[in-house]
């Protein structure tokens, strides 16, 4: 067992009033101390950056939250470096709530196995985990998306979006993407699939469903509130499906949705569901063994940015939280 050992961290400086800026964080090295009887070693490799977060440094996310001078909580994928449990040896690769920091000790029933047939680990932080797992619970259980749907994608290109997308272009639906900027556009039509993709500032977004959708929209996976969630409801088509998973223009705390008026629901006689992909988390292992042979067969698309080196954290997650990112946002933090 180590004795005291240098720990790398960034944490919450102060809390960001509006969006955040890299100076609301701070990287220093904390000591960790030995690790206690009972408790797994883990040391990061790849950490994910999401937009939930803004909530959680906010104090304000499911009840839960960081304060000023803690280190800033995150899912990530780490390698078992001290262990005294069999079950759980030296070298195993596994998914936790570590946190920004390199290295962290956590009882056994705190991990999860990341599944030792997947070439690229990360992809349990966006595809394979949290975000595919929402937009699974969101397109096939709750709006159970079939052949001639129209589905709107918000946040297009992001972990959800991308995933998203791809189980309903495998269900047989027509995928419209909204996002903003012609790389995202690409990647959208391109590297994604989707068979329509509209850019949010450049184009209007009432205008462009009507153009593009006249039958209307099936199907709606809302990642990002008002005003995109009212003016994509008001497209609904009678028996319209709405699920409601993200607000990231509230998440900031400059903007406050309010969403479409209950009339508007009662005349397209839609369905609206609220989506908590905490909900799901006892199915995420029968999730990993559909999708894990279709990634490692290339049928399934991963989208990744990723960034190097747990300094980079907080820059990146800015960038995030202003639409500017490519893909799904992941820290390389060790080998």
């Amino acid at each position: 067992m180590t004795n005291n050992l240098d720990n790398p961290a960034v944490i919450l400086a102060k809390r960001p009033e509006g969006l955040p800026e890299p100076d609301d964080f701070r990287l220093e090295t904390r000591s960790l101390g030995p690790r206690s009887s009972g408790q797994i070693r883990c040391q990061t490799l790849y950490l994910s950056l999401d937009p939930y977060m803004r909530s959680v440094i906010a104090g304000n996310h499911m009840g839960h939250g960081v304060d000023p001078g803690e280190v800033i909580a995150g899912e990530v994928v780490a390698r078992v470096v001290e262990s005294d449990d069999d079950d759980w040896p030296i070298d195993t690769v596994v998914r936790c709530q570590s946190g920004w920091q390199t290295l962290s000790d956590h009882p056994a029933e705190a991990l999860s196995r990341v599944p030792a047939s997947l070439s690229r680990p990360s992809l349990v932080l966006s595809i394979l985990g949290m975000p595919g797992l929402t937009a699974w619970a969101g397109m096939v259980d709750l709006a159970k998306v079939r052949d001639g749907d129209v589905v709107v994608i918000p946040a297009a290109v992001g972990g959800v979006g991308a995933m998203a997308a791809q189980l309903c272009k495998r269900a047989g639906a027509t995928t419209i993407a909204i996002t903003s900027g012609e790389a995202k556009r690409r990647i959208a039509l391109e590297t994604l699939g989707y068979d329509y993709c509209i850019d949010r500032v450049e184009e209007d977004l009432a205008e462009s469903l009507t153009r593009i959708a006249p039958g209307g929209v099936s199907v709606y996976f809302d990642l990002v509130g008002d005003p995109t969630l009212t003016t994509v409801a008001q497209q609904l088509s009678i028996g319209g499906r709405v699920v409601l998973c993200g607000l990231i223009k509230d998440y900031n705390g400059d903007h406050k949705t309010t969403g479409p008026h209950p009339g508007l629901w009662i005349t397209k006689r839609a369905t609206v569901s609220g989506l908590v992909v905490y909900d799901y988390e006892s199915q995420r292992t029968a999730f990993e063994d559909e999708f894990v042979p279709l990634a490692e067969s290339g049928d399934l698309v991963a989208n990744e940015e990723m960034h190097d080196g747990l300094a980079t954290a907080p820059d990146a997650f800015c960038e995030l939280m202003r639409g500017r990112n490519h893909g799904k946002v992941v820290v390389k933090v060790g080998d």
